[in-house]
């Protein structure tokens, strides 16, 4: 402990999208979705310190707390998140998110990077794919 307190600074980068990859999340919606998604995470005692994305895909960068679990964490933002969706009819069908998640542990040093990062999506996804974006992670050898 440091001075009789604890520090914990645990942040997650979280990589997720629309179910079968479906281009949905046009920049109308992302506009109200990501602002709906802050809020409502937020009322949740989860802290989101930014989220954006694409048509395919949303990024977020979460502080977890020491007793939050990240698992519990996702699967409240994107059950609330498409509920939101579905719930206002956003979409024509029913909205969906893939099951599966990238969760990447985010050093607070570069949280600001990371920040400046989610903040170029829709420029950063022009000339690269999700798939390529994720398999530099998949070469990293432990």
């Amino acid at each position: 402990m440091i001075n009789n307190q604890n520090k914990v600074y645990l942040f997650v980068h979280i990589i997720w999208s629309v179910q079968n990859r479906e281009p949905l999340l046009t920049k109308p919606i992302r506009t109200i979705l990501f602002s709906h998604m802050q809020k409502r995470a937020g009322e949740k005692g989860i802290n989101v310190l930014a989220v954006n994305g694409v048509e395919d895909h949303v990024h977020a960068l979460i502080q977890l707390h020491p007793a939050q679990n990240l698992s519990q964490v996702v699967k409240s933002i994107r059950t609330d998140a498409s509920d939101w969706i579905n719930e206002t009819k956003l979409v024509a069908n029913p909205f969906q998110w893939e099951e599966a998640y990238a969760a990447l542990s985010v050093n607070p040093s570069t949280i600001k990077q990371v920040e400046e990062f989610l903040g170029r999506q829709e420029e950063y996804h022009k000339t690269k794919t999700l798939e390529s974006e994720l398999e530099v992670f998949d070469k990293i050898q432990l």
